[in-house]
């Protein structure tokens, strides 16, 4: 008498949906759709499965969205926790984070996407936009230490410098695309190269 394995328990849904792949799916049709525009019925149809079945993993559409953008948000958040690790002076630390953004951004590409269409049409959407702005303070304060330091252009004023150091990662995700052969670590050297030349204090500037 040979012995029967013991059944796996049931997975409510179609197989293979757990909350992690049911919220790829949803920031996908968020960004195809809009999140306005995107009904659960529309994201059962496009799963394949009930909408009870995603009543299961979730209570809401807004906690749908509510998940993206804070994966987005947790992924800026970490790289911040992680620059007292960082050796060297708020031009480093600044550099650093810029890098760091990027290799987010590529890595989180739909979340990010979708964390940067944010309005403020929700108490989700309003409570991202406040993270995102202490996410820009951090980067304003970094600048106004290198400035001090005599590390960046003192003439540029340091929110305006942070605005277009972010504004240029943010663009990536209007072009780009993983498939096209440019990985995070080339791309994040294209920032950096494009933003500190033009940033950073030349020898010949100082004198």
């Amino acid at each position: 008498m040979t012995d029967t394995p013991p059944r796996r328990p049931g997975r409510r849904g179609r197989p293979g949906y757990d909350l992690e792949s049911l919220l790829a799916v949803a920031v996908e049709l968020f960004n195809e759709r809009g999140y306005d525009g995107t009904s659960m019925e529309d994201l059962s149809r496009k799963l394949g499965i009930t909408k009870s079945a995603i009543y299961h993993h979730v209570r809401s559409k807004e906690e749908l969205l509510r998940l993206a953008v804070n994966q987005g948000l947790d992924g800026l958040f970490a790289e911040v926790d992680a620059l007292d690790a960082v050796e060297g002076k708020a031009i480093d630390k600044l550099e650093h984070l810029v890098r760091a953004s990027v290799g987010v951004l590529v890595e989180q590409l739909p979340f990010v996407t979708l964390l940067l269409r944010v309005r403020g049409n929700s108490q989700v959407e309003r409570d991202a936009l406040a993270r995102r702005r202490e996410f820009d303070q951090i980067v304003t304060d970094l600048v106004s230490k290198a400035a001090a330091d005599g590390d960046l252009r003192p003439d540029v004023d340091p929110a305006t410098s942070a605005r277009l150091l972010f504004g240029m990662v943010n663009s990536l995700v209007e072009w780009y695309r993983p498939r096209r052969g440019v990985g995070a670590d080339a791309l994040a050297d294209a920032v950096a190269t494009v933003a500190f030349d033009g940033l950073r204090i030349r020898a010949d500037d100082a004198t």
